[in-house]
């Protein structure tokens, strides 16, 4: 019983990594729940080369891909066509492809990823990107999957999955560039 109190404490961490994926309490709760029921079941094979929570992170990650895998064949991926025009970055770039400006030195990111307040406000910044987009993004930088792995989950095109990338990345840029560093987009 103290094994299932021990892993409950990462619960809360688990539920924030979840819902930035899955955007939906009840399915970020059952892979939560799932997660710490393998937890449970599993611990003898813990082996201890990696922190609790990495080891638990890791179940999740497994239990987000499943879920994902169900729920895809329940329905179908809509991509609207806001999420997949690059119009709107436009104004970041010169004619000749360059930065309009260049991005302002964010200093050490060894520093600023140590910092809880970074986390805070990329978890933030994630919450603000079209669900599709966001979902892609987690899946690819971190959850660590390929391109064609997650092209083949999600029933999307390369190209697809690259504007979606391209589109996140772009889109923290400038919430982070505001919201963390004190600059305009």
């Amino acid at each position: 019983m103290t094994e299932a109190l021990h892993l409950e404490q990462h619960r809360p961490v688990l539920l924030r990594f979840a819902m930035l994926q899955l955007r939906n309490r009840a399915q970020a709760e059952d892979a939560v729940q799932e997660t710490l029921v393998a937890a449970i079941q599993g611990a003898k094979s813990f082996a201890g080369k990696s922190s609790v929570r990495t080891w638990l992170v890791g179940i999740l990650k497994h239990k987000i891909v499943d879920h994902i895998r169900r729920s895809r064949r329940e329905e179908p991926l809509e991509l609207p066509n806001a999420e997949t025009s690059l119009e709107d970055f436009d104004i970041l770039y010169k004619e000749d492809g360059h930065y309009a400006s260049a991005p302002a030195d964010w200093g050490d990111p060894e520093t600023a990823f140590s910092q809880r307040k970074f986390f805070e406000t990329l978890e933030r910044c994630l919450e603000g990107l079209p669900k599709n987009t966001a979902r892609v993004f987690m899946m690819r930088e971190v959850m660590g999957m390929e391109t064609d792995e997650i092209c083949k989950e999600l029933a999307i095109t390369a190209t697809n999955c690259w504007v979606l990338l391209y589109r996140a990345r772009m889109a923290l840029r400038v919430c982070l560039g505001e919201r963390w560093f004190g600059i305009g987009a």
